[in-house]
C-alpha cells in the first residue's frame, strides 16, 4: 500500500511540475508578444504562435495525467482538490496563451504602419501581468496563499492602466478620427492584457481552494 501511495505522490508532483512548465511558456508568450509589438518584429510574432502550440500540447498532456490519476488512484480530499484545481488552472493558462497570440496578430499588422503614440502604458500592463503570472506559479509550487493574494491584488493595477489607456485613445480619436483603426487595435491589446490579469486572478483563487477547500473571490 505504501508503494502505491508513493507512486501516486510522485505522479502528482510530476503533474504539478508540468503545470509550472506550461505557465512558464505562457509567461514567455506574453513577453514575446509585447516585444513583437514594441520592436515591430514580425518574426517574433510568429514565434508566439509556436509557443502557443507548445502550451496546447501541455494542456492536453496534463488533462490526460489528471484523468489517469482519478481513474487509477483513490485521491484523498486534499489530493482531489489539487487535481481539480489543476484542471481549472491549465484552462486559465491556455487562455493567457491564446490572448498572447491575439496580441501577436495585432503586432503584425501594426508593424507595417507608423504608430501615432509611444508605447508606454501597454508594456507596463504586460510587465504587471507577467509578474502576476510568475508570482502565481511560485505560489502554486510553494502553496503560498499570501503570494497568491499579492498576485491577485495587482489585477487592480492592470484595470486602472486599461481604463487610462481607453480614455487616452478616445481622446486621440476625437481629435483625429483618421486614427480610429489603429487606436482600436491598441485598445484591443489593452483588453487582452486586462483579461490575462483576470485569468491570473482565477489561478490565485484556485490555489486558495486547493489549500483551504474554500471557493471565494479574492478580487472584485
Amino acid at each position: 500500500m505504501k508503494g502505491i501511495r508513493q507512486a501516486f505522490e510522485e505522479q502528482l508532483d510530476e503533474l504539478q511540475k508540468h503545470v509550472v512548465r506550461m505557465g512558464g511558456l505562457a509567461a514567455e508568450a506574453v513577453e514575446a508578444s509585447i516585444q513583437a509589438l514594441v520592436q515591430r518584429d514580425v518574426e517574433l510574432s510568429a514565434k508566439v504562435m509556436e509557443i502557443e502550440n507548445q502550451i496546447d500540447a501541455f494542456n492536453l498532456d496534463i488533462e490526460t495525467r489528471c484523468l489517469q490519476l482519478l481513474a487509477l488512484q483513490q485521491p484523498m480530499a486534499r489530493d482531489l482538490r489539487t487535481i481539480a484545481a489543476v484542471f481549472r488552472i491549465i484552462t486559465d493558462i491556455e487562455r493567457i496563451g491564446d490572448y498572447s497570440v491575439d496580441i501577436a496578430r495585432q503586432a503584425r499588422v501594426l508593424a507595417a504602419i507608423p504608430l501615432f503614440k509611444p508605447l508606454i502604458d501597454i508594456p507596463r500592463m504586460a510587465e504587471t501581468v507577467s509578474r502576476m503570472l510568475h508570482n502565481s506559479l511560485e505560489a502554486f509550487v510553494r502553496r503560498d496563499l499570501d503570494l497568491a493574494l499579492a498576485a491577485v491584488q495587482e489585477d487592480e493595477t492592470v484595470d486602472h492602466a486599461y481604463h487610462s489607456l481607453h480614455d487616452e485613445l478616445v481622446e486621440y480619436i476625437q481629435r483625429d478620427p483618421s486614427l480610429t483603426l489603429q487606436a482600436i487595435r491598441l485598445l484591443m491589446i489593452g483588453v487582452y492584457l486586462e483579461r490575462m490579469a483576470d485569468h491570473v486572478t482565477n489561478i490565485g483563487e484556485r490555489i486558495f481552494y486547493m489549500e483551504t477547500g474554500e471557493l471565494k473571490e479574492l478580487h472584485e
